[in-house]
């Protein structure tokens, strides 16, 4: 199970064995992630772990609301855990993992922290693990200040790993890489609390792997070569030995044990969550209405889990809180749809987009006020009015599925609108639209002028300045023209 935990990609190279028919051939592109928000191995016994996303597979994303070990939490204690994964295997591969893991105690309150997060991202340009962080750790009554890689001894039993990365490149240009990095790594090396020796903990685990082999495929039954004769006086050379590319990052396997929580379906009955206006801005820039429609009967997904803000089509579509985006793209249902994360593990879900702006990738992280998106009528909302679709998941809910939804009308009354300059035109992206779909194409109706996915509605004018910016770009996945 170690070797699962801590393995990923596999690189090495090895000489091809004389000269073949046909050349080494260079595989596709890929990527693939992963994120655990704690894992426990304890040797000569089950391990233990919640929180785990995967990509490419069957999960992007993964939560709980706490963990426990044992089952009254006298070993290992956290608050709610959530991850997620993003892996886009093209011509330019990236990989994107996040975990957030909010409070924890260990060995009775021996260790302590009030967050860990791990952060690891992967694409042509490099590796990078920036955005990790743990904050308010104590050992044994003492305050520690983490820094990557960092070992700090705990009594005679054990030692504590902070903020634990690596990077793993492939030979010299294969364009393979990989980067990990763990929040907290706790080891034993003497038995304690119960636990032997050798037993492992770690909390806020991301690794992200990327491929984009070099080696260009040449098939010598097929492709026509030119023969140079040799001289007399110098004897024939041998083909060149070509090097085989390293293996493609492998989709990591599941650690054992770990399954989401199963469906719910109906409102969750009389539950209040206090989330603070503080630090957050309403979801839509200029003019909207909403009324208070959560919880009514809806086909598809059996009730309303949020609130639909109506707007003119193209409005900006604001990011509510600092936070990540991830699960970026089409569904049925919510259409153009994305998901974002605070800083403190609550989840926003945005439906019936038009298109994106330029910085709504998977794995971006974003400022309260930030252009993500533009409104719309995508998916099953065609027909309708404009609208934003808006959900607010928050974190100690998470472990209910997509079911821990709260009603965001309070919300939406409380939090700060954006209304600094009258704003007309914008740009952004969208994929392309399913052959099945019946709302207009976003072309047809986002005029090229200028991008103002930089600009932040909480900055007065930022919008203004950004209009003056001249448009460029075409086709799929560029800043949208006129259609």
């Amino acid at each position: 199970m170690k070797a699962r935990l801590l393995a990923l990609l596999i690189l090495g190279t090895a000489a091809a064995a004389g000269a073949a028919d046909v050349a080494t051939t260079a595989k596709q592109p890929a990527a693939s992630a992963r994120a655990y928000g704690i894992a426990m191995v304890v040797p000569g016994q089950a391990g233990a772990g919640a929180a785990e996303a995967i990509a490419p597979g069957d999960a992007s994303t993964g939560f709980a609301d706490a963990f426990l070990y044992p089952a009254d939490g006298s070993l290992v204690r956290t608050g709610a855990l959530s991850s997620s994964v993003s892996a886009r295997a093209t011509a330019a591969p990236a990989a994107h993992a996040v975990t957030d893991v909010l409070t924890g105690s260990l060995f009775n309150g021996e260790i302590t922290f009030e967050s860990a997060a791990g952060r690891a991202k992967s694409d042509p340009d490099g590796t990078d693990a920036g955005g990790s962080a743990v904050t308010g750790l104590t050992v044994l009554g003492k305050g520690i200040e983490a820094t990557p890689n960092q070992r700090y001894p705990i009594g005679d039993w054990g030692f504590l790993v902070t903020l634990e990365q690596a990077v793993e490149a492939g030979a010299e240009g294969s364009g393979d890489a990989r980067v990990s990095v763990t929040a907290l790594h706790v080891t034993l090396t003497a038995e304690h609390a119960g636990l032997p020796a050798g037993t492992e903990i770690l909390i806020g685990h991301g690794e992200a792997a990327t491929s984009v082999p070099k080696v260009e495929a040449i098939d010598r039954k097929t492709t026509p070569t030119k023969t140079v004769p040799q001289k007399p006086s110098e004897p024939a050379q041998a083909a060149p030995r070509r090097p085989r590319p390293p293996p493609l990052p492998r989709p990591p396997e599941p650690l054992p044990g770990l399954r989401l929580p199963g469906p719910i379906f109906r409102p969750p009955p009389d539950i209040s969550v206090r989330l603070s206006p503080a630090g957050y801005v309403f979801p839509m820039y200029g003019n909207a209405s909403y009324s208070d429609t959560y919880g009514a009967p809806r086909a598809t997904t059996g009730w309303h889990h949020g609130t639909d803000i109506f707007a003119p089509l193209g409005a900006p579509v604001l990011a509510v809180a600092n936070g990540t985006l991830f699960s970026i793209g089409w569904n049925d249902v919510g259409g153009f749809r994305l998901w974002l994360r605070d800083r403190q593990g609550n989840q926003f879900y945005y439906a019936h987009l038009a298109a994106y702006s330029a910085i709504a990738v998977n794995g971006a992280e974003v400022r309260a006020g930030q252009v993500i998106g533009f409104n719309g009528n995508t998916g099953d909302a065609q027909g309708t009015p404009y609208h934003l679709h808006f959900e607010i998941h928050p974190v100690s809910l998470l472990a209910m599925g997509y079911d821990g939804s709260i009603n965001p009308t309070s919300f939406l009354d409380a939090v700060r609108r954006l209304q600094d300059v009258s704003l007309v035109v914008g740009r952004g992206w969208a994929p392309p639209v399913p052959a099945s779909a019946q709302a207009p194409r976003p072309g047809a109706f986002l005029l090229g002028a200028s991008d103002i996915s930089s600009a932040s509605g909480l900055e007065p004018g930022s919008l203004q300045r950004a209009l003056v910016a001249p448009a460029s770009a075409e086709g799929d996945g560029a800043l949208l023209q006129s259609g």
